[in-house]
This record gives C-alpha cells, structure tokens and sequence, in this order.
C-alpha cells in the first residue's frame, strides 16, 4: 500500500492555518513533540509514524481519530461523527501486538543458544 505522506502534510497545515494555531499549539494540545509536528506538516523527513501519533493529532485536529490515516491512505476521511472503533480495529492490533511478541520470542530464543555456544567455547575444559 503507497503512503501520502506529502498529503498528510497538505492537510495538517491546511487545518493548522484554519485554526490559526502555531506548531507549538499543536504540539502541546496534542502531546505530540514539536519536532514530530514540524516533520509532519513541512514533510521534512518521511518517515513511518505510528497509529497513535496520527490519531492524536487528527483528534486535536478536530477530525475524526481516523482521519489522517485516511489521507495517508489516499482514502475518504470518515465523517467525524462516525465510530471510531468499527469492532474490529481492537482485534487487528491484538492480532499485530501478537505476531510482534512471537517475533521478539523468537529472536530471544537465538540470542540465548548463540550465548550458550559463546560461553561453552569460552568456558574451561575440565
């Protein structure tokens, strides 16, 4: 899936300019670091951001949680009115948080027997 990340920043600096807030401002409504609203807004440095940094922002914003996703996305923003939970969205982060702990299991797991070959080799024979 492409990302719009240049999109994103069009639309930030639209509502910011609305608003007639400064970075700052946003900034600090939306517990979000400065620096981080001054990438986002200027697309100064594209890089992945999370889920929760978008919908903070989208939420200061006044828009729907989902909102800047939506852009980044190139799909329609949903009506700020509408749920911000489908149902489903809890399921599809368990399922990812999931996959991520198997992941991190597993290269625990290598790091352990690559420790226990290191320290056979480097431990005296009796």
């Amino acid at each position: 899936m492409t990302e719009d990340w240049a999109a994103v920043a069009k639309a930030i600096d639209m509502r910011v300019r609305e608003l007639g807030w400064r970075q700052r401002e946003l900034a600090e409504r939306s517990h979000v670091s400065q620096a981080t609203v001054r990438e986002l807004q200027h697309h100064v440095v594209e890089r992945r951001r999370s889920a929760r940094t978008l919908e903070a922002l989208s939420t200061t914003l006044g828009w729907h949680p989902r909102h800047l996703l939506a852009v980044l996305q190139s799909r329609t923003p949903p009506h700020p009115d509408e749920p911000a939970d489908d149902g489903n969205e809890l399921a599809c982060r368990l399922d990812a948080l999931e996959q991520r702990l198997a992941e991190i299991t597993d290269r625990l797991e290598d790091v352990q027997t690559s420790l226990a070959t290191v320290v056979d080799h480097i431990r005296p024979k009796r």
